[in-house]
């Protein structure tokens, strides 16, 4: 392991805690060291106070932020002398600890101290590093994994059994640390969690956390357990509907919509297919840390069922030890190893999933190299227990409050590079649902940089194109819950007489057969949605009132309208819901450039104002109105409705 220590890029961090950000940034960067919000690292200062006197203050990485991108506003400011003097006392509950840590931080809004505060505090040095690095970990999560850290380090390093983070193992650092610490005593490590490296110059506690580290690497290699040789795995052909049948399996254990993320990697498939898999994943996680992203245990193969079953055996088996009573029991699981699939990573959002996915992926190296050394093992089921019904956990459980109405599922929005389709993105992604948006234009890619939205290019005209998208949708979110039909075409405007025969093709082309190309793909995964499939078809006024000079455009609008019709009595039976927005004048779409938006006010005498407001109602109708209806049809307030035809045109004379 390398020290990515730069100068120029320390020197642009300046103030008292610009040397304690920078460090932690560099800690985060590496993620066989810091995942997700793990790790920790903290700085003592002396300050004054508004009455001029000095107080040592122990800035500590607050809860919620991720070392990787953490600001100074990160670091929660508490009182050193008091927080440390904690330690001392005979015993602390958690939630007493937390109120404490609150009640003795000294900056309003500052963000909750993390629950290794008192263990930062005690250590005896101005700045603390902590990382839950993969090579400790595969060394002490093997056999005489104790043996082998006070083997690798000596006297560098104080080696604590392992004991769940809090107060209990902040009392006993604070009693044992003094006694193992000899001059040259550099870090400690808590097996079977991480390592701590600290020292009076922050570049100095840094690069000590990397020798540490490297020091673990070094054994590991000399073990020949560093560099895991993996058989090479053929890559099986990738089953849509297996996978979003896993999905619909998963999320009825769970109770509610979870996202699905499908990895066939080499890394994952390669693991799904050890021969000893069914042992080696049932150890749990590598750290505790992970243990409240994930379930203990992977589920084996695609039996939901029996993953359940042996899951609430386990805490039956455990219910003695309970702190409080289970009433957060979630059976489903947020792994799944398959050697067809790989591996599937399930939560109630994008980000969820990836964590789990991440941790995963980390986790399967700890493995294989603490195997090399003779046997993986992680905590015991007790350890596991005691932490997801921590009483801490239960209490950030209680207080996450309702989900949004769309948490776990997936919306796919065609013709979402703009106008209308962008504008349905939007409002799928404000109701908490992942969203797949195709497009042909390239600019859907990078349309919203966030998880929980993947933009992809799509002729939709062309069948082997939207197969691959509709994997594409599946592998990153599992399945289709909602389908916006959105995308669509407006030909020139021309008589009968004067139609040509390539403007009514192209219109049928992409405002008909299109569209039953996305239906007839997106069918079976829709009919295994959690909560029942949901169609919003974008019609148009054309329907029924077509104007003259669209032909084309009308008789294709027409036309898929029927197909919906057919669709809502034939998809009925397999809960699938389909309804028919029809919006008119909508100009804030690509299609009315201001240039033609004044040309068609100008031909009605009218200014541009009062030609979009040409309407029963005297109103404008926006992208945004659309796409707020068409969210809510796939919601609650529609539950029962199928097969309606809805206008938004702020009214329209012909249609009265």
């Amino acid at each position: 392991m390398k020290s990515l220590w730069n100068d120029a890029e320390a020197a642009q961090l300046s103030g008292p805690l610009g040397p304690r950000v920078y460090t932690s940034r560099l800690l985060g960067r590496d993620k066989s060291l810091v995942l997700h919000g793990g790790g920790n690292t903290s700085v003592k200062l002396r300050e004054k106070n508004l009455f001029g006197d000095e107080e040592e203050v122990l800035y500590v990485k607050g809860s919620g932020w991720d070392m990787e991108t953490i600001e100074a506003a990160g670091f929660a400011p508490v009182k050193l002398d008091y927080v440390r003097r904690l330690a001392s006392l005979p015993s602390l509950s958690d939630p007493q600890m937390v109120n404490e840590l609150a009640t003795h931080t000294l900056r309003a809004g500052a963000p909750a101290p993390s629950v290794e505060t008192i263990l930062h505090a005690i250590l005896p040095h101005k700045y603390v590093d902590h990382t839950h690095a993969d090579a400790v970990l595969s060394v002490s999560n093997s056999p005489d994994g104790e043996a082998r850290a006070r083997d690798i380090y000596g006297d560098k390093a104080v080696i604590i059994p392992y004991i769940m983070a809090g107060f209990d193992l902040a009392a006993y650092c604070a009693r044992e640390f003094p006694k193992q610490a000899k001059k040259g005593t550099v870090g400690m490590v808590l097996l079977s969690h991480g390592v701590f490296s600290f020292a009076e110059d922050v570049r100095e506690s840094y690069e000590l956390m990397i020798e540490l580290v490297s020091m673990a690497e070094k054994y590991l290699a000399a073990k020949r357990a560093w560099s895991i040789g993996r058989p090479a795995v053929p890559t099986p052909a990738f089953r849509r509907e297996e996978a979003a049948q896993l999905r619909r399996d998963v999320s009825h254990a769970a109770g509610w919509p979870l996202l699905c993320l499908c990895n066939d990697a080499p890394h994952f498939l390669g693991f799904a297919r050890h021969p000893d898999v069914a042992r080696i994943s049932q150890g749990g996680p590598a750290t505790p840390d992970h243990v409240i992203r994930t379930k203990p245990v992977p589920m084996l193969g695609r039996d939901v069922g029996a993953f359940t079953s042996a899951y609430r055996a386990y805490f039956e088996r455990n219910a003695a030890m309970a702190r409080a009573p289970k009433t957060m029991l979630d059976p489903a699981p947020r792994m799944a190893l398959d050697p067809q699939l790989g591996f599937a990573a399930f939560g109630r959002t994008a980000k969820d999933a990836r964590i789990v996915e991440e941790l995963y992926e980390h986790t399967i190296d700890v493995i294989l190299r603490a195997e090399a050394l003779g046997g993986w093992r992680a905590l015991e089921d007790r350890h596991t227990f005691d932490i997801e019904y921590w009483d801490l956990e239960q209490a950030k459980l209680r207080k996450g409050g309702s989900p949004p109405v769309f948490a776990g599922e997936v919306a796919l929005v065609t013709g979402a590079a703009s106008g209308i389709g962008k504008a349905c993105a939007e409002a799928f992604l404000k109701r908490g649902a992942a969203v797949v948006g195709v497009d042909r234009d390239p600019v859907i890619v990078g349309q919203f940089k966030r998880l929980d939205f993947l933009g992809l290019v799509c002729d939709l005209t062309d069948a082997t194109a939207v197969d691959k998208t509709m994997d594409a949708a599946t592998r990153r979110f599992g399945g289709l819950d909602m389908l916006v039909l959105n995308a669509g075409i407006f030909p020139a405007s021309a008589p009968i007489e004067s139609l040509s025969s390539e403007s009514w093709r192209s219109a049928m082309s992409v405002n008909v057969e299109a569209n039953l190309l996305i239906m007839q793909a997106a069918f079976p995964l829709l009919k295994l949605a959690p909560r029942g499939g949901r169609v919003v078809v974008i019609g148009s006024k054309n329907v029924p009132a077509p104007g003259p000079g669209a032909a084309a455009y009308s008789a294709s609008k027409a036309a898929l309208n029927q197909l919906t019709r057919v669709a809502a009595l034939e998809w009925a039976r397999d809960g699938i819901r389909i309804n028919t927005i029809h919006p008119n004048a909508v100009y804030d779409t690509a299609l009315w450039t201001d240039a033609v938006l004044a040309s068609r006010a100008k031909a009605y005498n009218m200014t541009v104002e009062q030609y979009k407001k040409n309407n029963l109602l005297k109103t404008e109708v926006t992208s945004k109105d659309v796409a707020e209806l068409a969210a809510e049809m796939c919601g609650p307030l529609f539950a029962k409705t199928t097969a309606a035809q809805v206008p938004v045109d702020g009214g329209t004379e012909k249609l009265v």
